[in-house]
């Protein structure tokens, strides 16, 4: 079984350059495993590696996708899988770094099965997890099929949104069919870092994020969308940071107060991050400055 390793963890705890360290030393190559960073023209929000990090160590699956595009979590495993591929081809480590958890674990043990009933729904619920978070999801499968909701875990949302999708595709509820897929197989071998602040300084990372993403030019970023002929309707552009700038543009909001909803949103995305992969088993936690024990960690992985 092909081994990987992964980096994962909160918005805005510096898991860029912890992979780009990692990826030096074992002669690897970084995927991304970020639902926003797939997106062509859309850097500064989605906080994209820059121009001299993409010089030290080759990136997969940024800036693969126009944003008029949908994109779920069967595209990313299909992506994933071939980027892996070629890495691994070349003799070299595959890196999968980002903090999509849905992401992660869909490459790692498998898709909600081998075809979705609805790409599009799939693709709308996957949204709604990533800006709502797992309990609101569990909340409309409590409505639609409260047997099921009960069986499942609010954290479950693999299982969760498979219900929904279910429901709302063919009017049928999962409880009523047999039990389906459980998600335990394993695609690939993997070594899963986390990677953790205590949270005054993580929020305190993420307001500064703010603040540069704006003063290098968020909101003319998203102008020029605007102006390349992309809708400030698209579900790219109701992401964190573009649709508080949607929102400004539109008058919705004063920029301090499209500021404010930002950095607060962001903070809260943080959380759900963290939520989601504290109930992930087998997640190594790290500092972001304990580089030498996740070293030490990996050489043994790979050995």
């Amino acid at each position: 079984m092909h081994r990987v390793v992964i980096i994962c963890g909160p918005t805005g705890v510096g898991k860029t350059s912890f992979a780009i360290q990692i990826a030096q030393k074992f002669n690897g190559e970084i995927v991304s495993a970020d639902s926003m960073q797939i997106y062509q023209h859309m850097d500064i929000g989605t906080a994209k590696p820059n121009s001299e990090e993409l010089k030290l160590i080759r990136h997969h699956l940024i800036d693969v996708v126009d944003p008029k595009e949908e994109f779920d979590a069967g595209r990313f495993v299909r992506a994933a899988d071939e980027a892996i591929e070629d890495i691994l081809s070349r003799g070299k480590t595959p890196i999968i770094t980002g903090g999509t958890g849905l992401y992660i674990k869909a490459l790692l043990n498998g898709l909600f099965r081998s075809e979705p009933i609805c790409t599009k729904t799939l693709s709308r619920l996957t949204r709604e997890l990533e800006e709502k978070g797992a309990h609101a999801l569990h909340g409309q499968l409590v409505e639609c099929d409260p047997k099921a909701a009960n069986k499942i875990h609010p954290h479950d949302s693999f299982r969760v949104i498979r219900a929904l999708e279910i429901f709302q595709t063919t009017g049928n509820r999962i409880s009523d069919h047999q039990q389906g897929h459980n998600f335990d197989d394993q695609r690939y071998a993997g070594l899963k870092i986390g990677l953790w602040l205590e949270r005054e300084k993580l929020y305190n990372r993420i307001n500064q994020r703010v603040d540069t993403m704006l003063d290098n030019g968020l909101l003319n970023e998203v102008i020029g969308l605007v102006k390349k002929g992309y809708s400030l309707d698209l579900k790219s552009l109701q992401s964190i940071g573009y649709k508080h700038m949607v929102m400004f543009i539109r008058n919705e909001v004063d920029f301090p107060e499209a500021t404010r909803l930002l950095k607060r949103d962001t903070r809260r995305y943080a959380k759900r991050q963290l939520t989601w992969f504290h109930k992930e088993r087998d997640i190594v936690w790290l500092e972001p400055s304990e580089i030498d024990a996740s070293e030490k960690l990996i050489k043994e992985f790979l050995t």
